[in-house]
């Protein structure tokens, strides 16, 4: 069996050998010691281990006789520290509060259901939001551990606050946005500016076979605005509708967030007033973007050669430097926010952020608007 290509599986967190007589289970490699710890049981689910952000424990969702558990673990010796079982039917995922007292545990989307346990394995409270409907896809916590955002398939982000636990608010994702308040940041490729008496004309025949990037900025558009949305295929798996993906900004003033079924806009929700705050709409689809750990600034790419950045003080769209075409399907923030690691299929670009008192930026200054 070729151990390799199933630890290339980066979402199975465990996998039976193809004859059927080895179970995986979690390795930890200590890099300092060179010690080797062995962890039994995990299940097989997209987020199933989660660590405390100071880095002291490890949450791990297991499965044993049929019934979903979970595991926390002290990080310095690998000790267990509790286990309990969880009230669900098919765990999806869990994921630690930022402060670390709290651990979110959901359902599986067939059965809408999050559960809040304490460290000690105390469950605090229980959230259903509806029933005999596809639940939850996408979970988030603010850095200030106060909200917690749940992403459901029928197309509203739910916020629950840490007090009692309850739904503060609901977050919709209409296709027409008709607020005159909400500004709404549409891409569109830059016209070619031609000197006066000028005319244009085709690239030689050398050029012609090469495909030059098409230069593109935002235009704010007026109201009413109409999205482009996509139609789900009901008959097959995994239809296209419902917030896939959902960020808090590192000082939980502002919540990003993706519906599927209007692939190419991201959604900017000011926390504080609870509303609808900016919509970018890109011509591609959305793949990924992430908030600058530093400050209220957010990266997204589409699949192309681009990188788009929004703040407050407004976006903009930059070509990543370099030859030939890289097509940026994720990204990373470094951690002092001043540089990108931009991903593509085979390869990676690392973007470095010029700061203010440089002579230009690569990614532009805040308050840009190109």
């Amino acid at each position: 069996m070729n151990f390799s290509e199933v630890f290339k599986l980066s979402g199975l967190l465990c996998k039976f050998s193809p004859d059927g007589k080895y179970l995986l289970r979690i390795t930890v490699w200590s890099l300092c010691t060179k010690s080797v710890s062995y962890i039994k049981y995990p299940k097989a689910c997209q987020q199933g281990v989660s660590f405390t952000r100071d880095g002291r424990y490890m949450a791990l969702a297991e499965r044993r006789d049929c019934q979903d558990h979970v595991s926390v673990f002290v990080c310095s010796d690998w000790q267990l520290l509790r286990h309990f079982d969880t009230e669900t039917q098919d765990l999806a995922g869990i994921e630690w509060a930022p402060n670390g007292c709290v651990l979110a545990v959901w359902d599986t989307c067939l059965e809408y259901k999050v559960l809040l346990y304490s460290l000690d394995g105390r469950l605090l409270s229980a959230y259903c939001a509806y029933e005999w409907s596809l639940g939850i896809k996408s979970v988030a916590w603010s850095p200030s551990s106060q909200f917690l955002a749940i992403g459901s398939y029928d197309g509203k982000v739910r916020i629950l606050n840490h007090v009692t636990w309850k739904m503060i608010t609901e977050f919709g994702h209409p296709a027409t946005i008709n607020n005159p308040k909400i500004v709404v940041y549409k891409e569109a490729e830059k016209t070619p500016r031609l000197a006066p008496g000028r005319l244009a004309f085709p690239p030689p025949r050398a050029a012609a076979g090469v495909a030059s990037p098409a230069e593109t900025k935002y235009e704010i558009a007026s109201v009413p605005v109409s999205l482009q949305t996509l139609k789900p295929v009901a008959d097959r798996a995994n239809p296209k509708i419902g917030i896939g993906a959902l960020a808090f900004s590192p000082d939980s003033y502002f919540l990003a967030t993706r519906s599927d079924s209007v692939p190419n806009a991201v959604w900017i929700w000011d926390i504080q007033k609870l509303r609808l705050f900016v919509v970018l709409e890109q011509l591609s689809p959305v793949r990924s973007f992430q908030w600058d750990p530093q400050q209220p600034r957010l990266a997204i790419c589409t699949g192309g050669g681009k990188v788009y950045l929004w703040s407050p003080a407004g976006c903009v769209s930059v070509q990543v430097p370099g030859e030939g075409d890289f097509q940026v399907l994720s990204l990373c923030w470094h951690l002092n926010g001043d540089s990108l690691a931009l991903l593509s299929k085979d390869h990676f670009c690392l973007c470095f952020l010029e700061t203010e008192d440089r002579v230009g930026t690569a990614f532009g200054r805040p308050g840009d608007h190109t």
